[in-house]
Parts: C-alpha cells; structure tokens; sequence
C-alpha cells in the first residue's frame, strides 16, 4: 500500500513540474529572445523555487564565474540590487505603470546565477515584469548591453466563492442621521484594497449617495482581515463644517437607505464574495446626547449559578467598544473571567462567567470611551469642539455600576 501512494505523490508531483514548465515557456522564450537580440551572453527566466514549489522567482544565468564572484562578494543594500534587476506588477494603465516601484523581494546569488523571490505571493491574473540593466552590472557601467526582459502572467486561480458578508453593525432598522460608522464582518480573510469600490450607499430612490464614506488610504481591519471599519465622513455629520454646508448630510431623518456590498470584492484567497449583500434601514433623528450609565439598567444574577449578567442600556451602543471597554470585577478587586456579548441589536450587554457566581459585592466598570452610535462618549459629546466653547467635564475615565449577588 505505502509503494502504490508512494507511486501516486510521485507521478503528481511530476505532473506539477512539467504544468509549472509549461506556464514558464512562453515567459522564458521571451526573455531568451530579448538576450539574444540585445546580450547574448545573458538569459532572464521566471522559474520554480525546487525547494518550495509555490514560491515563483526570476532567475539571471549567462553572467560568467567572474561576475557571479563579484556579485557574491558585494554588500549591496534592497536599492541597489533593483538597480541591476527589478520586478514590477503590471497595473494595465500605461500612466500608473511609468511611476510604479519595484517589488520588494530577496536577492541571492548562487553558484553559476542571480535569483530573486518576491517578498509576496504572486497575485492570480497579473502580468509581471523583470528586467535586467546588464550596464549597471559591476565594471560594466555603460557597455554591458540593453535591458533584458522576461514577462510572466501569474496563473488565474480556479475559482469557487465560498466567502460571505457574515454580519454588518449596527445591526438596528432605525439608525441616528448622525451615523459614525459600520463594521462590516466577513466569514474569511478579506483582501486589502481599493475597499470604497465595492461599496455603495443608495437612497430610497436607488440614487448612490455622493461621497458619503470617510475615504483614507490606511484602511481600518483588524489583525485577521475579516472586520472593517467604515467611518461615515465626520464632515457630513458635524455642523458649521465645510461639507455639510455644501452637500448636506450622508442620511437624512425619516428616509430610507441601503448599504450595498459589491459582491466582486476579493477576498484573501483572490475569490469574489459567494454573493453581494444589502443592509436596509430608516433614518432617525440625530442623536448629539452622550451616553448616560444612570439610565441604564443592571441585572443581577444569582449566586452559585453561571447566569448572564446583563446590562440594558438606554440607547444602542457602538459593538465592538461595548465588548471591548466593560469589565466585571469583584470589590476586592480581582477581575472575574467570563465572555462578554451584545444582543437585542446592540441594546443589550450580558457576560457570562467561566465559573459560578459567588455572593458578595461587584461592579462594572466602564471606561468612559464607550460610544453610542453617533460617537458620543459618557460625558462628551461627538460635535463638542473648541469653537463650541462648551467645558467637557470627565473627573474620571471610568465609571463604576455596583451590584450585588445573593
């Protein structure tokens, strides 16, 4: 039986070779034409890193035991080495590609070559390109032949969209004019990108909504790519600003809209989504009040039992500083360890403890950054500014709810 498997991995991983020759010819044909018109004696080929066959690279060969001596002794920092050979991803538009930067990679010279590995994977369906300044080469400034260059197009991979939009916050049907932002959650790894191309914000009429998303380059995920941030243009919120004045609010009281997810947004494997994705809502009015922790309503649970404590709060609250800034601690001041969710569309916190309830005094304590839908904070609201001249009184970063457990 081990013979037979044995037999099977062996003619598959033949059978890959011999496709990743096959996908190489045409790119290595173009750059051994190219050296053949402009260097002869120089030869640039995207090929297979044997040791690790998902890593492609370009390799230089025809350099000569001297040069490759040379090349092996230099102590040439990442600028210098795309001097002599750099690698770029082609955008499709001559305009970008004129001002695009090399790629960034590991350059190794080896017994009779140069190779370099981007620092990335390849992505599926673009056309990449290396070349070679053989005049830039050491002791050959200026006589070392024209450019060598060899085109590759990176496999499109076979594609089966399995990932979804899993959730998009607030989760309410009636949300404030004054909106700060959404979180919208995937069930996989997103790609990084081009993010305010895939979604759309449209009135009752069907109408796309004009620039309503803060727009930054620096794109808001978190660590595992599968949550983003999107901010509401703060300029459309606040008055007496610029925007507002001229463009007027992103939501307007008493109408309706419709965030829609385009669904030829990639995710991290380069798939589409499995299917776009539309969130509906009506527009209240503005909230501009902060949260207040006296409004809200506490429930206790009982002792010897791993019931939920919950807290019912005025208002929704933004989700992921809720799960984040409330914690449970006992008087004595030793934090207790459970999870911590939101329900009810955000109206509602409960916690769950890793072991039962004892009885004694606790409390919650909640650090004064929470935030309701709007950006208000306890004690400060999201317009509150220097121009308003409006004192902001926060005497503590936290605030403390006491309960009793019996």
């Amino acid at each position: 039986m081990r013979t037979a498997v044995h037999s099977e991995s062996l003619i598959l991983a033949l059978a890959n070779v011999l496709l990743a020759s096959l996908l190489f010819q045409t790119a290595g044909g173009a750059a051994e034409r190219s050296s053949a018109n402009l260097s002869p004696g120089y030869s640039v080929r995207w090929t297979l890193d044997m040791a690790d066959t998902n890593k492609i690279g370009v390799e230089v060969t025809g350099l000569g035991a001297a040069m490759i001596q040379e090349l092996q002794r230099s102590d040439w920092n990442l600028a210098q080495w795309q001097q002599v050979l750099a690698v770029y991803a082609d955008q499709g538009d001559l305009i970008a590609d004129i001002g695009l930067p090399p790629m960034t990679g590991a350059y190794r010279v080896a017994s009779n070559l140069l190779r370099f590995d981007p620092q990335f994977t390849l992505e599926p369906g673009v056309n990449y390109r290396a070349i070679l300044h053989p005049d830039r080469l050491p002791g050959l400034r200026g006589k070392g032949g024209g450019p060598v260059t060899a085109v590759f197009k990176a496999p499109s991979r076979q594609m089966n969209p399995t990932t979804v939009v899993s959730h998009v916050y607030p989760s309410a049907d009636v949300l404030p004019e004054n909106l700060l932002k959404f979180y919208l959650h995937f069930s996989a790894p997103m790609s990084r990108g081009h993010i305010y191309d895939y979604v759309r914000l449209r009135d009752e009429a069907g109408k796309e909504v004009e620039i309503p998303f803060l727009e930054i380059d620096e794109e808001l995920w978190n660590p595992a790519m599968t949550r983003l941030t999107l901010f509401i243009d703060p300029g459309r919120i606040k008055r007496g600003v610029q925007p507002l004045e001229e463009v007027g609010p992103a939501l307007q009281d008493g109408k309706r809209y419709t965030l829609v997810i385009d669904q030829a947004w990639k995710d991290g494997a380069g798939s589409p989504l499995k299917e776009a994705f539309q969130k509906s809502f009506k527009v209240g009015p503005p909230d501009r009040d902060p949260p207040d922790p006296a409004r809200w309503q506490v429930q206790a649970p009982k002792s010897d039992t791993r019931a939920p404590l919950t807290i019912t709060f005025s208002e929704p609250m933004d989700r992921a500083l809720a799960e984040r800034v409330i914690r449970v601690m006992r008087d004595s001041g030793e934090a207790v360890e459970g999870k911590a969710g939101l329900e009810n569309q955000e109206r509602r916190w409960n916690f769950v403890p890793s072991s039962p309830w004892q009885r004694g005094s606790y409390r919650i304590v909640v650090q004064s950054t929470i935030e309701d839908l709007a950006g208000n904070n306890i004690g400060k609201p999201f317009e509150v500014d220097e121009f308003e001249r409006v004192e902001r009184r926060r005497t503590n970063s936290i605030v403390n709810l006491s309960f009793e457990v019996r």
